[in-house]
Parts: structure tokens; C-alpha cells; sequence
């Protein structure tokens, strides 16, 4: 696509587990996120975003394809992404985008591109089948792997850890790209796609980050009366071992301050990477998008990490920057399965005829909202098909209502804008009896729970057989090479060469500013 069209680039920042509750932007009174500020103050946020599963492997891969966890089988944090499905890295070249990804997709299989033409990093996460969940016996935990209390016994800081060595490796790639962009990169214009692991648990952060915040000045969960506990969320506090282990005030204090502490962190980097594009004199020509794969529980109704359709868990931030965005804030359901039709309406400029090549698409565009124009449509659906259920689980948000249904537990109904703790549930209100039993009978129309739960099963079963044959492997040969991500890095044309004039090495290294 040649540039007279006009086209912006693309720079697509991700955090990991961060909740836009737990971020000033979104009105927090403690947490500080002066990028992000910085950034929704010349663009727009939307103040309902949602991912479409809440957790890791399944958010990610339903908003690079645009379409729902059962639709492409991304049951799990080991469910194999399949290179047959197409992702927005996939359109996004198809149009004449340079597609380039550094950083946490945790990609599930033997292709770890999906579209992508460069990816600068490895993953964080193991790329196989050894974190299948088992459905046949649901309640008993998987202590490789599953959550428990450690993240809060550990949380306070540290000079770095496994976290905080792959984030800075991220950053500092995703600057680099950026100055190899401006200084030779093609007349393509590009999608880069930074996406950073903080503040993802264990809550632990360097002293400098630690130290912004007065540890007294940490606020705690909101109350919540346990006796209105719904049976998923009594699921997920056994299962992380709250329930056995627990935790104290102070150990629940020090992790919010850890997760506030890396917010920050990864607010810094959102910072530098767009003063990357303003030394560069790319600002002005690249979209920046800031996101998360989802939220984080914090404490609230006493459990942890994510999992959960409550809106702590399941909601994210979506701001918006760059050439055509208005200024405001837009308050309509929105979700990551947007994402997808709106960087195609972004990368065309606007020409519908992109539709013929995306046979399906569960979202919408958000790019007429994001420009100032009316978006008719608030709202999304999600899907929950991993670990702490034995059942899919399922919700409806549109406009103030959201419903959650499994077949295992009672429904749930909350009006989030009344209600936004999401404290009552008014599933068995008489004055809601109507837009309950509508809910129901559109759960029941949209998705068949037992024929789901049978393709889960099986994919599980299929998936076991082949971990345990891959770790036999293992032990028999353990130099075989896994399916993860060894990033292609081209040392005999780096830096000064032999078949290089040292003179034209350091010309065309030289970078001046915009």
C-alpha cells in the first residue's frame, strides 16, 4: 500500500493483568499513570472495555483473530492458537503493513508468528500443552502451575526478577525497532505490537518504582459481605488456595502496592516509547493504542488474579492516540474482538471493500467512535473455558446489564452502572424478571454449553496424551527443541563488519532528531 494513501502506523502497547480500575486515568485515587493520562488526554478512552476470556492465552489470541475463544478453540493457557486462523497481523499485511511484535502473545503451538513478520523476543510463557487444564476432575489443583497464595507471601521488591528482565529486554527492543523504522525502514507503514508482562503477579517491583508510593497510602478491597459469595468465585478461592493458605491484611496491602509499583513501571515504558516516536518524527503519522489482556481481582470479594467475569477481571483499558482521533472519552461496551475490524478500518482508511477478506469477524469497528462519530452498538459477549470450571461459562454485557450464566451455578445479573462492585445480584429480582429470562434464552440460542463442553474435553484429553509423550521425549533427548520462540538475531550485520566501510556503517546508523 503505498504511503500517498495516507495511512498511519501503528504502535500497539499491551500491559498484563492490569484492570483500568487500578490506573489514574481511570479515576484511581493512588496510582499514578501519567503517560497513560498524557495519552487519553490528546486521544480517547473507552471507559467499557472488555477482553473477551479472562485469561491470558485465550484474551490474546480471541483479539488477534477477532472471534470468540469457541470459535477458534482457545480454550486455555495451553490451547494450541492454529496457524489456519487468520489475525490482524495477517490483514494488516495483506493491506502493505510491516507487522512486527515484541514481547508476551503467549502463542500455544509450533507457529509463533501468526502473521507477525518479525517477532524481536521469545515468549515468557512455555509454548506447549503442559498447562491443559483437566475437566475430568476439575477440582483437584495443578500445583505446577495453578495460582495460589506465594505472589502475596513474596510480594515487596526486588533489584530485578525473571519479570523485570523480560520487560526491560521488551522495551528496549520495541525502541530499537522504532529508531531502525525511521532511520531505514521501507515505504510500508507498520504494526508494532510491544506487549510487557507487568503487572502481572508476583507482585514485586524495583525500589524506584516501589518507593513512589507510601505504603500506608495503599488502599484495601472493598468490603464484601461472603455470604453472597456466587459459587464461581468460591471456586476461584479454592482454587488459589485462599480457602487452605489465605492471607493477611498486610501481605494483601503489600500486593497492591507491588501491582501499583509496576503499573507504574509499565506507564514508564508507554512513556518512552512515545517519546521514541517524538525524536523520531513519527508521532504525528502512528495510531497508539494502550491495552491489557485483562485485569486483576486486587482482593476484591477475596480472591485474586483474574478468571472471573467480574468486572475487575474481565475489563480493560483501551485508549487511543494519533492522526484522526478525537479528544473524550466514549462510554459504550466495547471488547477486544473489536480490535480487529477497527486497526483494518485504520490501516484502509476507511474502505469497506477490507470486508470481503475477513470472512468472520465477531466484533465491530470502533474506529467511527474513536474519530467522534455515534457508535449505535454497546456491547459484547465473553467466554471462559479454562481452569477452576468443569463447564463453559458464558456472559452478556449490553448497555447497564450484564449477565453471566453456567450451567453448574445460578445466573448472575448486575446493573453496572448502579451497581458497579457488582454487590447484587438481580438475577431473581422480580423487577428484572424479563431481562433475566431474555438473557437466558439468548445464552441458550448463541452457544450449545453441552456440545462445547464435549469439544473442550476432548481437546483436553487430546492434548494430555501429547504432553506426556513430549516429556518422554524430554528425558530421552533433553537438547530436542521445544516450540518456542528463538528470535532471529543477525550479528554478522550488526554493528561493524568486514564487508562493511566503517565509515557507511556509521552513516547509516546515525540517527538525528526530527
Amino acid at each position: 500500500m503505498p504511503r500517498s494513501r495516507n495511512v498511519p502506523n501503528v504502535l500497539m502497547v499491551m500491559a498484563d493483568q492490569l484492570a483500568p480500575h487500578f490506573t489514574g486515568t481511570y479515576g484511581h485515587p493512588v496510582v499514578s499513570t501519567p503517560h497513560l493520562d498524557a495519552l487519553a488526554e490528546r486521544g480517547v478512552r473507552f471507559d467499557a472495555a472488555y477482553c473477551h476470556s479472562p485469561l491470558c492465552a485465550p484474551a490474546r489470541f480471541s483479539m488477534l483473530a477477532g472471534r470468540s475463544v469457541s470459535t477458534i478453540g482457545a480454550w486455555d493457557n495451553a490451547a494450541e492458537f492454529p496457524a489456519s486462523v487468520p489475525t490482524l497481523a495477517h490483514y494488516l499485511q495483506m493491506v502493505g503493513y510491516r507487522t512486527i511484535l515484541t514481547g508476551k502473545m503467549h502463542f500455544v503451538g509450533p507457529d509463533q508468528l501468526h502473521g507477525f513478520e518479525e517477532r524481536l523476543t521469545t515468549d515468557i510463557y512455555p509454548a506447549d500443552f503442559a498447562w491443559t487444564p483437566d475437566w475430568s476432575d476439575a477440582d483437584e489443583r495443578i500445583d505446577k502451575w495453578y495460582h495460589n497464595m506465594d505472589p502475596l507471601q513474596e510480594a515487596g521488591t526486588a533489584v530485578t526478577t525473571h519479570q523485570i528482565d523480560y520487560d526491560e529486554e521488551v522495551g528496549y527492543t520495541a525502541r530499537r525497532k522504532l529508531w531502525d523504522l525511521a532511520r531505514n525502514g521501507d515505504d510500508r507503514p507498520f504494526l508494532l505490537i510491544a506487549s510487557f508482562i507487568h503487572p502481572h503477579d508476583p507482585y514485586v517491583a524495583r525500589p524506584e518504582w516501589w518507593e513512589r508510593y507510601d505504603h500506608d497510602s495503599i488502599d484495601t478491597a472493598d468490603p464484601f459481605d461472603e455470604s453472597m459469595l456466587d459459587p464461581h468465585t468460591a471456586r476461584i478461592r479454592a482454587g488459589i488456595q485462599v480457602d487452605t493458605v489465605g492471607y493477611t491484611d498486610e501481605q494483601a496491602r503489600r500486593a497492591r502496592h507491588g501491582y501499583y509499583a509496576n503499573t507504574g513501571y509499565v506507564d514508564d515504558w508507554l512513556g518512552r516509547l512515545v517519546a521514541t516516536l517524538t525524536e523520531t518524527g513519527l508521532v504525528d503519522s502512528t495510531v497508539v493504542v494502550f491495552t491489557s489482556d485483562h485485569g486483576d481481582m486486587l482482593g476484591d470479594r477475596g480472591v485474586w488474579y483474574k478468571m472471573s467475569f467480574h468486572e475487575r477481571s474481565v475489563r480493560v483499558p483501551l485508549v487511543m492516540a494519533g492522526p484522526g482521533v478525537a479528544h473524550g472519552a466514549v462510554p459504550n461496551v466495547v471488547s477486544h474482538l473489536d480490535l480487529l475490524p477497527t486497526l483494518l478500518d485504520i490501516a484502509t482508511d476507511g474502505d469497506p471493500t477490507w470486508h470481503d477478506t475477513v470472512p468472520e469477524c465477531d466484533g465491530r469497528s470502533l474506529w467511527e467512535a474513536a474519530t467522534g462519530g455515534h457508535d449505535p452498538i454497546s456491547e459484547t459477549t465473553g467466554e471462559y473455558m479454562a481452569e477452576m470450571t468443569s463447564h463453559p461459562m458464558f456472559m452478556i454485557r449490553r448497555d447497564n446489564l450484564k449477565y453471566i450464566h453456567c450451567a453448574t451455578d445460578p445466573p448472575l445479573l448486575y446493573d453496572i452502572d448502579a451497581d458497579p462492585l457488582e454487590r447484587t445480584n438481580l438475577a431473581a429480582d422480580p423487577d428484572h424478571a424479563e431481562a433475566s429470562a431474555s438473557f437466558a434464552a439468548e445464552v441458550k440460542q448463541r452457544w450449545d454449553s453441552d456440545a462445547i463442553r464435549d469439544r473442550v474435553i476432548a481437546s483436553q484429553q487430546d492434548r494430555h496424551a501429547v504432553d506426556r509423550a513430549m516429556k518422554s521425549a524430554y528425558r530421552v533427548a533433553p537438547e530436542r527443541r521445544s516450540w518456542d520462540h528463538l528470535p532471529v538475531n543477525d550479528v554478522a550485520n550488526h554493528y561493524v563488519r568486514n564487508h562493511q566501510d566503517v565509515v557507511d556503517a556509521a552513516l547509516r546508523s546515525r540517527l538525528d532528531p526530527a
